[in-house]
């Protein structure tokens, strides 16, 4: 692949229609950080967002030919991707295999601090963190994707609607819940309750 046309995303859909797994591969290449980190929010497990992550283009690929080009390209691979995780929650729910908060906190990467920072500041920054991350997983699997898809993603009302096959009007009444339960589990370290 060498012109610049041949990386326009029109044609990488039309040769990944006839199984061009090159032209996929590019199609990956654009968007899995984008959809792996929408993941990782969604299920909290590395490995599983991991896993998903692959499901999500190994199913797109499979199903190439059924994307009519209505939405985005992107949309409909997170709208894939939100299917997945909400099945993958249900199934793990039927199980019981529920992952406990400390397990998450657990497997979260952490990041060595500035030694010049104040330890104080530090210790109520990653307090407020745990706060911030804790509060997105207990969300309902119909808040959760609105936030991410909005704040993280940055799709309007409209792109999350297509994504998730939800009204218009129900989008923005749960991105109104979702941080309505952000604000709540953020009162403690915004001045105990006032406005965000």
């Amino acid at each position: 692949m060498t012109g610049g046309s041949e990386y326009d995303e029109t044609h990488l859909i039309r040769r990944c229609r006839e199984q061009d797994t090159e032209a996929f591969r590019w199609l990956i290449l654009r968007y899995q950080s984008r959809i792996y980190n929408f993941v990782r929010r969604m299920v909290s497990d590395i490995d599983d967002a991991e896993d998903v992550t692959q499901e999500v283009f190994v199913k797109a690929f499979r199903n190439i030919r059924h994307y009519d080009g209505r939405a985005a390209l992107v949309t409909w691979l997170f709208k894939i991707a939100a299917n997945l995780c909400v099945d993958r929650a249900r199934r793990r729910k039927r199980r019981g295999d529920a992952v406990s908060l400390d397990e998450r906190l657990a497997s979260a990467t952490l990041v060595p601090a500035d030694p010049r920072w104040n330890p104080e500041g530090l210790a109520v920054a990653s307090e407020m963190r745990a706060a911030l991350d804790a509060a997105i997983n207990a969300m309902s699997d119909k808040l959760k994707p609105v936030l991410l898809l909005h704040d993280l993603e940055g799709m309007d009302y409209q792109q999350i609607a297509d994504t998730l096959g939800i009204p218009l009007g129900t989008v923005k009444s749960r991105l109104f819940l979702a941080r309505g339960h952000l604000q709540a589990a953020l009162a403690p370290f915004v001045g105990g309750g006032n406005e965000l």
